[in-house]
């Protein structure tokens, strides 16, 4: 998708601008992701140079956040890659998500000045979201709301950040897009806790259920622990390296209790009222986007 060239060109740009070889070096080393915001922007603005620059920002700004995350999940790859953390070390991956946080909002600061309060007032969401993860692994979770809460500012809060500034930028009703990207990024934080637990470690490209043993407490265990007879046992298995029989006792409650049936019809239903809120906006590829997420094999 030659758009997306465009995009990373632009990124490359602005990190030549800030004339450290040092970060040049770092930038090539960093995992390129679907760039699904990119995606989202220019299918709403079309592709121009605003538009590319608007991308370039976002992406700069999630490439960061991850960088951040990586140090604080101690993680060692990043999309098959290994991690600049796992290359270097914290310092450097700290430092240089600083670096593209900061070319980012200094690029941002020449927008209009409505785009830039979306994407700014996003970002202080997204690192409040980073904190509430870290504090829901204390102890396990058994409220919807602040997991919703957790991963509206987290994962969804940039999302529709993006959606809304490209409908800001293309002169669009903006609150339509704004629910659209909000649900997008919702649906997709859902479908990624979901397929955690259903799909095998091959193509996770992790271990699978690997988000209870860190702590994390998604939608499907919510719903099982909501459910479940033997809540002690389920509270017991809580951040601890699963046996075998364990993940699968987990995984034969989880279908029992229709815990991961209908954690996926929740994702779904807000994937449809997302499409809901764009169908009179006649942009086929935003239903494609989402109806490709939504109807995945699970």
């Amino acid at each position: 998708m030659e758009e997306l060239e465009k995009v990373k060109e632009q990124i490359k740009k602005f990190v030549v601008e800030c004339n450290d070889k040092k970060s040049l070096e770092l930038l090539d080393l960093l995992a390129t992701g679907k760039m699904l915001r990119s995606k989202l922007i220019l299918k709403i603005t079309g592709v121009n140079e605003e538009s590319i620059k608007l991308c370039a920002v976002i992406e700069m700004i999630h490439a960061s956040s991850l960088l951040h995350d990586d140090v604080i999940d101690e993680a060692d790859t990043r999309r098959g890659k290994a991690s600049i953390n796992a290359l270097f070390d914290n310092k450097t991956a700290i430092m240089f998500g600083d670096v593209l946080y900061s070319k980012a909002f200094t690029e941002l600061s020449q927008m209009d000045k409505e785009i830039a309060y979306t994407v700014a007032n996003a970002v202080t969401l997204l690192s409040i979201g980073e904190m509430l993860d870290v504090d829901l692994t204390q102890s396990f979770n058994t409220s919807y709301e602040k997991y919703l809460d957790m991963i509206y500012k987290k994962t969804a809060s940039l999302i529709e950040a993006s959606a809304k500034a490209a409908a800001i930028l293309s002169k669009k009703e903006k609150s339509k897009y704004a629910l659209y990207g909000k649900n997008l990024g919702l649906a997709f934080q859902m479908i990624d806790d979901i397929l955690d637990i259903t799909q095998d470690s091959e193509t996770l490209g992790k271990p699978a259920m690997l988000d209870f043993v860190e702590g994390k407490v998604t939608i499907p265990y919510l719903l099982l622990h909501e459910r479940v007879e033997d809540k002690t046992k389920l509270e017991s298995l809580y951040k601890k390296s699963l046996s075998l029989e364990e993940s699968n006792w987990i995984k034969e409650q989880m279908i029992q209790t229709k815990a991961l049936e209908d954690s996926i019809k929740l994702a779904k239903e807000l994937g449809l009222e997302a499409i809901d809120a764009v169908k009179d906006e006649n942009n086929e590829s935003l239903v494609q986007i989402m109806y490709a997420m939504i109807n995945r094999e699970f």
